[in-house]
Formats: structure tokens, C-alpha cells, sequence
């Protein structure tokens, strides 16, 4: 029996060297029931999905971004997360746009602590579900599908939540798993979020944001087996992702001109705005398709992402089951806005 485990186990490592990624290295029995349960197939099968035609690019609002919301409503309660909105898993609100009124949803569930006291502390996943809709006119391909921008992101978000909700031991701290509508209207869902906390924003230690993890193809080259950080140097999540990136073979790094200029560009703005220290971690800041309708699911390198998610697992469960909290860079004087509000909040 020894010998036949011995010999699988080099099978595994080899496969993992062929793909292009090292074996794991010291990972805990729940680090590595949390990375194992991060499957490409899964990643794959939401994602083909969300960014489908049938889902018209999710804009907001829209018929599409309901169908969006309503299925990661339903992987949230499949994977046993509670409710926190105010319509079951939905945070609603209104909006008009174009002359037209519709409903929109933040998409939120939680994944409940299990310390007595550090249950009632909350870190957030986030990620913004819509996209750009569909050409008013023209020939052709008329739908922006969003699969990267950030399609890639959502479904991360809901990989994370599966990952976490079957993980042999759950975490200290409860994880808040939340997909925003709005991201391409000005961040709208994010600060509305913002605006209305579901939970105690003094309770709030950090917002990990998934934005464009999917697209390996960077415009400066090929960006594989690495991740970019906005605000990489703002506070010490930084230091903490990429020391759980270093596990699995996965570069977390600061771009030296992107990282602080993307800072403001994403939805963990918002939570910025608040004092909460947070980020966004993504692939590629720029890619062929930006914004365009050649951004489809078949673009999408999968094995990558996967490894990514893997990373930001590893990450989470390190700061969720840390007694010691993410705190922002006080010497850093782009900081200062947030460091005003941090203090505000924790007098």
C-alpha cells in the first residue's frame, strides 16, 4: 500500500510540473481540503454560463444581470451560506438608466466563524457581476460578455465560497462572499454597499476584490503563475498573499505603475472609503478585448485561474484564522484618506 501511494503521489507530482505549476509545499490539512476543492471543470462550467449570450452582458440592469444574480444566489444557498440582504441573498436597490427603471441586487451570503469571539469579526470576497450589455446597433457580434472583465472574478467568488462552506475545519472568522451590480456604471453597487453595511464596518477587517484573474494574455506579455495587487504596499495584505502564493508557486507582485494607479478603479474602493484595508487582485490589468466583444469564456486560461483562486484561499484562511488584523500603511502618505477613516471608525 505504501509503495502504490509513493508511486501516485510522483504520478501527481509530474502531472503538476507538466502543467506548469511545482508541487504544494507545507500546506495544513485544511489548506489543502481548501485548495483541492478549487476545480477548473467547476470554474469552467460557471463561467460558461455568466458569460453566455443568453445573459446579454449583464448590464445594469437588465434581464441578464437577474439571471446573473439569481444563479449565484442560488450556488450561495447550494453551498449552505446565510442570507444577509434584505430580500433573502439580494441587496436591492433602484436604478434608471436610459429612461428605464429597474431593480438591482448585490449578491451577498456568509459563511459563519467558528471562534466564539472572532465569529462576529467578517472579511469580505468580492467581485462585480455585470458588464456592459449589448450594442444599441450594428452587425455582427452585438454583446459584450464580460468573460474576463469580470465574469472571472464572480465565479471565483463563488469557488472561494464552495471551497470555504467544504473545508474540513471552518474558519475563525466568518467570510462575507458578495458579487456588486453596477462595477461599470461607476461602481455603483460597491458604494452602495458602501452606503449600507451589512454587517459593522468596525467589524469589517479586510476586502479581498477579484477583478480580471481569468486572461493570461497581458498587452507587456504573458503573465502566468502571477498575480498583480492595487495598493500592493498600502497595507500588509500584500505581505500575507504573497507569502501564500509562495506555497503553491504563485507570484503575487506590485506592478510598478499599475498597482497604485488601479487602486481607485475597483470596487474595493469603496471599502477603502471606509477604513477598511483592502485591494484588488487581478491577472492582467490590460488585455486584448478590454471592454470589447471579443472577451469570451474560450480566451480564458483556466489552469491559471484555478491556481490563482487556490492563492487567494490560502490567503483568506491565513487572515481569517489570525488574531492579528490587516492594518494600513501609516508611513505611506497615499494612505492617509484611509487611515483618517480607519481611525474614524475605531475610536
Amino acid at each position: 500500500m505504501a509503495s502504490l501511494l509513493c508511486r501516485r503521489l510522483t504520478v501527481l507530482s509530474a502531472a503538476l510540473l507538466i502543467a506548469g505549476f511545482a508541487p504544494y509545499q507545507d500546506l495544513t490539512t485544511n489548506e489543502a481540503s481548501l485548495v483541492n476543492h478549487i476545480s477548473t471543470d467547476s470554474l469552467k462550467e460557471h463561467l460558461t454560463y455568466i458569460a453566455s449570450d443568453a445573459l446579454e452582458g449583464r448590464g445594469s440592469p437588465s434581464k441578464g444581470l437577474d439571471m446573473a444574480a439569481d444563479y449565484i444566489a442560488a450556488h450561495f444557498k447550494k453551498c449552505g451560506l446565510e442570507p444577509l440582504g434584505d430580500d433573502g441573498y439580494f441587496q436591492t436597490t433602484e436604478i434608471t438608466r436610459r429612461g428605464v427603471t429597474g431593480k438591482v441586487r448585490n449578491v451577498i451570503g456568509v459563511l459563519r466563524g467558528s471562534d466564539p469571539k472572532l465569529k462576529d469579526t467578517y472579511i469580505i470576497v468580492t467581485a462585480h457581476y455585470d458588464h456592459l450589455g449589448k450594442k444599441l446597433s450594428g452587425e455582427g457580434d452585438l454583446i459584450y460578455n464580460g468573460a474576463n472583465d469580470d465574469g472571472s472574478g464572480t465565479v471565483s467568488v463563488m469557488e472561494l465560497a464552495d471551497a470555504f462552506a467544504h473545508a474540513a475545519e471552518k474558519p475563525k472568522r466568518s467570510i462575507i462572499f458578495m458579487t456588486f451590480w453596477g462595477e461599470e456604471l461607476g461602481l455603483r453597487g460597491s458604494r452602495y454597499y458602501g452606503q449600507h453595511p451589512v454587517v459593522p464596518v468596525t467589524n469589517t477587517i479586510a476586502d479581498i476584490n477579484l477583478e480580471q484573474i481569468g486572461r493570461t494574455d497581458d498587452t507587456e506579455g504573458p503573465r502566468v503563475k502571477e498575480a498583480s495587487m492595487t495598493g500592493f504596499d498600502y497595507t500588509d495584505i500584500g505581505t500575507i498573499f504573497a507569502a501564500a502564493g509562495k506555497k503553491i508557486g504563485i507570484a503575487v507582485t506590485k506592478h510598478p505603475q499599475f498597482s497604485d494607479a488601479f487602486f481607485a478603479r475597483s470596487d474595493n474602493q469603496a471599502m477603502a472609503f471606509l477604513g477598511v484595508p483592502s485591494c484588488t487582485l487581478c491577472t492582467a490589468y490590460e488585455y486584448p478585448d478590454y471592454h470589447r466583444v471579443g472577451d469570451e469564456v474560450d480566451k480564458i486560461d483556466f489552469g491559471n485561474m484555478a491556481q490563482i483562486d487556490k492563492m487567494v484561499a490560502l490567503g483568506v484562511w491565513e487572515m481569517a484564522n489570525s488574531a492579528q488584523v490587516p492594518k494600513w500603511d501609516e508611513s505611506n502618505p497615499k494612505t492617509a484618506r484611509y487611515v483618517t477613516a480607519w481611525h474614524a471608525s475605531h475610536p
